[in-house]
């Protein structure tokens, strides 16, 4: 299976800069997998396809405030960081931008002192090892000195920090926002659960390497970064006796969908616990316990395109995707969504 097998040619225009004043008024593409059948609705119109008994599951990270500029002790040289992976208390792997200046033993200061950084080693890819020194509380420090770390094809600083978190954000930790979740609303998950449809959480911190693109020729030796996950005993019980009663488990985004796969059995048990998972999902992969998926488009050759080719079929994604460029849907992190039946 070829990288090129999942290209798609993609206006730039079409890729959304700015998240909407509505979080639920994006546009909804519906795509049922075995007939390959389209249809067109807006997002708060997802609770038409979840019937009493399903179980929607969601995933609960909060994105922390990652990007962080600061000047080298000594040369007062321009250094930016981008938290990845908490390691200890108080030591993370980050990115440091530019790398060359950022040898082991090089002290960086953000906010005026508020917060030093020593870089203490180097890791795979060049990502480096910092131990932070501050006085208080770290994740509040974070908050008044850290920007959020957007993605790379958005170039539009974010007014509202608030608008790159879903509205059920609870567990600090994620490089990234798991996007599907960010088109409901309170009032929208307040009305789902009025329908009889449970609500489960599960939490997945989304790691940069969401965005790597794929650099191999071959889609299967492309290695996923790992990212740490947690299922709660309450909640694995919830979305295993909804599987039981034969209700629908309805995956929002492919964070979520990627921790049930990692955490359920061949027996299509999901088992409480937490961990690291660097699952990967293209075509051929048998999904063990979701049954629909509600997410946004994505790049082209990317992981979650595979993911969700390996759910619909890659023909029938690839028809929907050219579809949704016809229709100028929006793409990516701010944009549209997809759910599949």
């Amino acid at each position: 299976m070829k990288t090129a097998d999942f290209y798609f040619d993609l206006p730039q225009e079409l890729i959304a800069q700015d998240p909407l004043e509505d979080r639920s008024s994006s546009r909804l593409m519906v795509l049922d997998r075995k007939t390959g059948e389209i249809e067109h609705h807006i997002f708060k119109e997802v609770i038409d396809y979840l019937n009493p008994g399903d179980c929607l599951v969601v995933n609960n990270t909060k994105v922390i405030p990652a990007r962080l500029f600061g000047s080298k002790e000594g040369t007062e040289a321009k250094i930016e960081i981008l938290l990845l992976k908490r390691k200890e208390n108080d030591v993370w792997e980050t990115l440091v931008k530019p790398g060359k200046k950022a040898k082991p033993g090089t002290i960086i200061s953000f906010g005026d002192g508020l917060l030093t950084g020593e870089v203490i080693d180097v890791v795979e890819e060049g990502n480096r090892l910092i131990k932070f020194t501050y006085d208080g509380i770290f994740e509040e420090i974070l908050d008044q000195l850290g920007q959020m770390p957007l993605p790379p094809y958005i170039t539009h600083q974010l007014k509202d920090k608030n608008r790159y978190q879903t509205v059920y954000a609870k567990h600090d930790g994620s490089a990234a926002a798991p996007t599907a979740g960010l088109h409901f609303t309170s009032e929208l998950l307040e009305a789902i659960k009025a329908k009889g449809v449970n609500i489960a959480h599960v939490t997945l911190h989304v790691g940069l390497g969401t965005f790597r693109p794929v650099k191999v020729e071959d889609v299967t030796n492309h290695h996923m970064h790992s990212e740490f996950y947690i299922v709660e005993e309450d909640q694995a019980k919830l979305i295993n006796e909804t599987k039981q009663r034969g209700g629908k488990i309805v995956s929002v985004g492919t964070t979520s969908c990627r921790t049930l796969e990692s955490a359920t059995d061949d027996q299509g048990v999901l088992h409480a616990g937490s961990g690291w998972t660097d699952i990967f999902i293209y075509p051929g992969y048998q999904f063990k316990m979701i049954d629909r998926l509600i997410t946004n488009f994505h790049l082209p050759e990317s992981t979650l395109l595979m993911l969700v080719s390996a759910l619909a079929g890659k023909d029938n994604i690839m028809a929907a995707y050219e579809e949704a460029v016809k229709e100028r849907y929006r793409f990516f992190s701010f944009g549209d969504a997809m759910m599949i039946l």
